[in-house]
């Protein structure tokens, strides 16, 4: 579907994307993730070919952009994160002008714009002014010209930027209505809305690939593999803490969170694959502590995403850190070489010593006429 290859791109000295490859597979919703600045719009753009890449290739649909440019862009539909909306034109009559943009049939527009309408929900306000629309409803025609023409591909930037509660829920809707016709990549910070909405995410981070998997693998195979439980029990604080730290064979770092109405509330973890609650409530049955509750504490996509970011930037220091020392290293080399004695000068000063020699010989010739004459 789209294949990304060894993906470029600069901005004078600065490298926005470094060497990105991925692909995306038909049929799922994809997240892309990262920081502010992590090249996330770059590759975007340069995807939609709304932008060049310095070097790489990027195929959609088996059409290369750059040699195949308009064939792969019929096979997309974009929605940037500011809709390109004309406020003054009405609903149905901007998305018969974007019809004609995109060079659908005539005898074909009217059935594509009704077919647009009614996917996105927006036939109470087809002849209404774009301008006059709430948030929600701009974002929704914003999508309904990204989806005209039936493109296999859709991509979404920020579609739920600024919108209220209830238009968030309606835009997420319509998003995994799409899954069954579209593949679709969305861009997106709030991650609880990727875990909801994507089957697969791409996180991007300085400008490189740093994870691309389904959202459920990636979670399950976080950076920290031990498990978390929660604990509530009705008994001593310090007693608690004291069997708890006791069972150091099968859990680690008891730690108190909260106490409330006698009921005391700890966190603590384990590497061990196997259930070891039993034994805990059977260690705190033994000191006449009641357990209310433990339970084991879900990984989340927020948990996953900044333990990747992390070892992600880390990893950057590191290049930044090695990097910054070979430069040292090289401009200490050159100014050993710049400071080492050259042939030249080696011959230049033999040159003056001879030169010097010969003017001493030439004065002593000069004496010796001198006194010549004083003889005669």
């Amino acid at each position: 579907m789209i294949k990304v290859a060894n993906l470029c791109k600069m901005y004078g000295d600065k490298v926005a994307l470094d060497n990105v490859s991925f692909e995306v597979e038909a049929g799922h919703i994809y997240g892309l993730l990262g920081p502010n600045g992590a090249g996330k719009s770059t590759t975007m753009n340069i995807v939609t070919g709304y932008l060049a890449p310095t070097s790489g290739e990027v195929s959609i649909n088996g059409h290369v952009l750059g040699l195949e440019t308009r064939e792969a862009k019929k096979c997309i539909g974009y929605l940037p994160e500011i809709p390109p909306l004309y406020p003054d034109m009405m609903v149905r009559e901007y998305l018969n002008f974007v019809a004609g943009i995109k060079n659908i049939e005539k005898t074909k527009r009217i059935e594509e714009v009704e077919s647009a309408i009614e996917k996105t929900g927006l036939k109470e306000v087809a002849g209404r002014l774009i301008k006059n629309l709430s948030k929600g409803y701009k974002q929704r025609v914003g999508i309904a010209q990204a989806i005209l023409g039936g493109p296999d591909i859709i991509i979404l930037d920020e579609p739920t930027v600024g919108l209220d509660p209830q238009q968030i829920i309606e835009i997420r809707e319509l998003i995994r209505s799409f899954k069954d016709d579209h593949t679709v990549i969305l861009s997106s910070h709030i991650l609880s809305e990727i875990a909801e909405v994507c089957d697969d995410v791409l996180m991007i981070a300085h400008g490189k690939v740093v994870a691309c998997d389904t959202t459920e693998h990636l979670m399950s195979e976080s950076r920290d593999n031990s498990r978390h439980f929660e604990i509530t029990v009705k008994g001593d604080q310090d007693k608690t803490l004291e069997v708890l730290t006791s069972l150091s064979e099968i859990l680690s770092e008891p730690v108190f969170v909260s106490e409330k109405d006698g009921n005391c509330t700890f966190r603590f973890k384990t590497e061990k694959e196997e259930d070891i609650r039993p034994d805990v409530s059977f260690a705190l049955s033994d000191a006449r502590i009641l357990v209310l509750s433990m339970n084991e504490e879900k990984k989340s996509l927020e948990d996953t995403y900044l333990a990747i970011m992390k070892d992600s930037d880390e990893k950057y220091e590191e290049e930044l850190k090695r990097l910054a020392e070979e430069e040292d290293d090289e401009d200490y080399n050159e100014n050993e070489e710049d400071e080492s004695p050259s042939d030249e000068e080696g011959s230049s000063s033999d040159g003056s010593d001879s030169d010097n020699s010969s003017e001493s010989e030439d004065t002593d010739t000069e004496s010796d006429e001198n006194d010549g004459k004083e003889e005669e």
